[in-house]
């Protein structure tokens, strides 16, 4: 088997490997780096290209967070004869998610903010949706190729990361061996609010393919998800009680879902009042209806519960209407989760951050640099400093309350090395994580498990497992 890495293998990008497998060719995952635009938020496909003997017979897309899904109508384009491989509940969120990156492209090249032609419209996304496949979990599935001289079979383990996401078995026959690989996607072992923690296979693994997203951060193993539920609700509590408005930036796949859910909690416990707005927006809603009628198909910790069961409001769109909203208490719970300049949530943020008897706060990941990560880094350096949200508005006071609570649905370190532990693997490729996750991975397997061969692959390099 040929394995290599066709996105960034130095930050969390682009999520897309290449295998080859007794001359069937496999794609896992299919994404685009959410921070980058036009071909250079894509995999490098021409490596494929560089090597006419690596056939691309199918696609495995393990869920629909854009840093896996993204160029997929783009993989579609390039080669195909490709056969693409997700659950249905990914499916029904691709319906959605894919369109709306299309429109997302399209706008931004008419309003000026970027010169980057669109990698493609929605009739190429319409196109390419005839060739995917869906697959319940723990069946098998075919994903031998046109040359390939033995059966191959996937199989999908439930994740625990979003609605939808999966873990895949590749099984296959390597120079007459029964061998298997592992590919974790984005995984998460503990349960959520909505989504109960990820299943895994029973049998030993030969390769496994292993995300490494907190691999740098000892503070993640240090929390759990009970005391940060708690620290939420009270800090949600202290500043709906003095009148001020709660913006929590969320991603619209995942987080906003399960932070509703939450939020539902704090109210039935009496922490939040009944009677306070919960404002919700655009794609987030969307999805959340996926999440209400896949509920009785897909794993959850109470299939009873309905996102759409949560009491909530539209955001209102004109000018006029949000700041009757904002004299009011309220929770905000919009995209995005970074607050990037062109989104609601760092409009919002422009309007509320000088106010003191506001709150921001921030329930997942916000990459270096990016202007919710520079809100929470003025904010840490005392009540007043100042920050840039957006280059039109320029510095702005930073008075109001600002907060980071860890509600990942990526497991900490310590979890993946107890899933290795698990799986009992005899090689390992570290994906998904930054040069210092991964180098944290990489030396701890070692010492515990100094007979398991570990690979951080560089961009393109082709290992041979």
């Amino acid at each position: 088997m040929i394995f290599t890495t066709l996105g960034e293998t130095e930050e969390i990008g682009a999520s897309c490997h290449y295998l080859m497998a007794d001359g069937s060719g496999i794609l896992l995952d299919a994404g685009a780096d959410p921070e980058k635009e036009g071909t250079a938020s894509m995999p490098d496909l021409d490596r494929i290209a560089d090597h006419p003997d690596w056939p691309v017979d199918h696609a495995v897309v393990t869920h629909g967070h854009h840093d896996h899904l993204g160029s997929l109508p783009m993989v579609v384009q390039r080669f195909p004869h490709v056969q693409v491989h997700m659950t249905s509940a990914t499916r029904q969120l691709a319906n959605i998610l894919l369109p709306a990156s299309a429109r997302l492209q399209r706008r931004k090249v008419k309003e000026g903010s970027t010169t980057v032609d669109p990698l493609f419209d929605e009739d190429d996304v319409e196109a390419s949706s005839y060739v995917y496949m869906a697959h319940p979990l723990e069946n098998e599935f075919d994903l031998s190729g046109y040359n390939a001289g033995f059966e191959i079979s996937g199989e999908f383990y439930d994740a625990g990361h979003v609605l939808g996401s999966v873990g895949v078995m590749v099984r296959f026959v390597d120079k007459g061996e029964q061998r298997n690989l592992f590919f974790t996607g984005d995984t998460g072992v503990q349960s959520q609010t909505i989504i109960p923690g990820a299943s895994y296979p029973d049998e030993q693994v030969d390769i496994l393919v292993l995300e490494s997203t907190l691999g740098a951060d000892p503070v993640a193993e240090t929390v759990t998800r009970r005391s940060e539920e708690k620290r939420l609700g009270e800090a949600l509590s202290t500043v709906l009680n003095r009148g001020g408005t709660v913006l929590m930036p969320v991603f619209a796949l995942g987080r906003g879902q399960e932070m509703l859910a939450l939020i539902d909690r704090y109210k039935k416990r009496g922490l939040i009042h009944q009677d306070v707005p919960v404002y919700t927006a655009g794609m987030m809603r969307a999805i959340a209806d996926v999440y209400d009628k896949t509920r009785m198909s897909t794993p959850r910790l109470n299939e009873e519960f309905q996102v759409y069961g949560v009491p909530q409001q539209r955001l209102p769109r004109s000018e006029s209407g949000l700041n009757e909203a904002l004299k009011q208490p309220g929770i905000m719970c919009v995209g995005s989760g970074m607050m990037f300049e062109q989104t609601i949530s760092n409009k919002i943020a422009r309007q509320i951050v000088s106010n003191e008897k506001n709150g921001v706060f921030f329930v997942g990941y916000a990459r270096e640099d990016s202007p919710g990560d520079l809100l929470i880094k003025a904010r840490l350096e005392g009540k007043g400093t100042d920050v840039v949200l957006h280059p039109a508005r320029g510095p702005q006071p930073v008075m109001c309350d600002v907060d980071k609570f860890r509600f990942s649905g990526h497991s900490h370190r310590r979890d993946l090395l107890k899933l290795v532990d698990k799986l009992r693997p005899s090689k390992i490729v570290l994906v998904h994580g930054e040069a210092k996750a991964k180098a944290w991975m990489a030396e701890n397997i070692r010492f515990h498990h100094p007979d398991i061969e570990v690979h951080t692959p560089t961009p393109g390099q082709v290992l041979e497992l």
